[in-house]
């Protein structure tokens, strides 16, 4: 007779023989349509990692950071910070031609709008 402590040290058994049942399941497909360019890519980058290219995709996936597309509002923004650039760009050269100290305060004002553009621009609540 058989012990039972014996038994814990053991693999469940199994009468058809075989490889045992996989803990994780790959059961669900996505189909992806690249370019030649692209299928290379991946295929050359998976061969570096030492990888199958399906489990490399699967890798880069995990890890990928998505940013998302700019909003209406946020091309604004970038509308609007083309202008003030263009602005202090404007200004730069009037203050070389009629003096520094005349512009300055403008400048500061411009380059303080521009500042506060960009913060809106770069916030993670994007």
């Amino acid at each position: 007779m058989i012990d039972k402590t014996e038994m814990k040290d053991q693999k469940p058994y199994n009468p058809k023989g075989g490889r045992p049942p996989k803990k994780i399941k790959l059961d669900s497909q996505l189909m992806v349509r690249l370019t030649q360019a692209e299928r290379f890519l991946i295929a050359s980058k998976a061969k570096e990692a030492g990888m199958k290219p399906s489990v490399w995709f699967r890798h880069a996936a995990k890890k990928a950071k998505v940013v998302a597309r700019l909003k209406p509002e946020d091309a604004g923004l970038l509308r609007m910070l083309a202008g003030m650039a263009n602005n202090l760009n404007q200004m730069t050269h009037l203050a070389h031609v009629d003096g520094l100290l005349s512009y300055q305060r403008k400048c500061r004002e411009l380059l303080s709008e521009i500042d506060d553009v960009l913060k809106k621009l770069t916030s993670d609540d994007r």
